[in-house]
């Protein structure tokens, strides 16, 4: 499985960007979503920005890695905490992606 992490641009450059995250600080390629302003919530995998994010999504994806850290180090967490971690998949029914519903209808 790959997890995106959020970080936020703390030094802006043309290619890359210095950026903080909940591991700290790195040095990430901008090339796949391009130059972005400090301050800007970008999803990185593998030192590199995948997506540009506002900061509500940021603040979700990370409240989503804490649950799973907590589970990880075995944490309870009460049905209600998980699924307020995870609303964005408990709250919505399953949809294929695009690509796939043509085929599939």
């Amino acid at each position: 499985m790959c997890l995106g992490i959020p970080m936020q641009i703390i030094a802006a450059g043309e290619f890359q960007a210095r950026c903080r995250g909940r591991n700290g600080e790195a040095w990430i390629d901008m090339r796949l979503v391009g130059a972005q302003p400090q301050g800007t919530w970008v999803l990185t995998f593998l030192d590199a920005a995948r997506e540009v994010l506002d900061p509500e999504r940021a603040a979700a994806i990370d409240a989503a890695l804490d649950a799973l850290e907590r589970l990880q180090h075995g944490a309870p967490l009460s049905p209600g905490e998980l699924d307020a971690c995870f609303a964005d998949l408990t709250q919505r029914e399953p949809r294929l992606p695009d690509f796939l519903r043509k085929d599939a209808e």
